[in-house]
């Protein structure tokens, strides 16, 4: 099994951790600081998971996750360049101001994504953007939604594609559910999915959903 380090612990990360953990994967998650107060997000996240520093968690870890904030995640990562060197770097975020009612609003990379501005900034690490076209419960229980919903891929190296098709599955994500895009390009499509996710929440509130490609 595989050491995984995620970084962020909000809903997104514990979520991610308490799958991957039950999956047989060792999972290290990142806090912002050692002094964060993490009572509440350790509450059922498995005997596998522990916490540490991002630094120390992208350091240890042998795949990374993002799971932060995607209007920050940007200065947040390129800092930990050397880290994350030579690692799979899986983005899970979306870059968005928020709105007045503090759901996502524009983008912050029109015309470009946070994987592409990443992948730009960490060049010797291997960016895959995928789970960021759901709400956050569905990228670890796909099988709940009545219609199957679709993880894209979007990134550079197959390889690092391969290996976190893998994690999808141990995710409970079926093959025929996963979209290889292509290159990491291709991200800029499925971040620009999060311009219907307010209109969405608006009308339905946080009813589990993932924009999915029907055939």
């Amino acid at each position: 099994m595989t050491s995984i380090g995620i970084l962020g612990t909000g809903r997104v990360g514990t979520n991610l951790a308490s799958k991957l953990s039950e999956a047989g994967h060792d999972v290290i998650l990142g806090r912002r600081s050692p002094v964060e107060d993490t009572t509440a997000a350790t509450e059922g996240t498995g005997p596998r998971v522990s916490f540490a520093d991002q630094r120390t968690a992208a350091h240890t870890a042998e795949i990374v996750i993002n799971a932060t904030p995607g209007d920050s995640a940007l200065d947040r990562l390129a800092d930990l360049r050397t880290e994350l060197a030579g690692k799979i770097l899986i983005d899970v975020s979306n870059a968005t101001r928020d709105a007045a009612d503090g759901l996502p609003g524009d983008l912050c990379y029109p015309g470009s994504s946070l994987a592409e501005q990443l992948q730009a900034a960490l060049p010797e690490t291997h960016v895959v953007k995928t789970l960021n076209t759901m709400l956050f419960m569905v990228m670890t229980a796909p099988e709940t939604l009545a219609t199957p919903p679709t993880a894209y891929l979007s990134g550079n190296d197959e390889h690092a594609k391969k290996t976190v098709t893998g994690l999808l599955r141990d995710l409970g994500w079926q093959p025929a559910w996963i979209e290889n895009l292509g290159d990491i390009t291709t991200a800029r499509a499925t971040e620009s999915m999060i311009l219907l996710v307010p209109h969405i929440l608006r009308r339905h509130g946080f009813e589990p959903f993932a924009i999915s490609l029907a055939r």
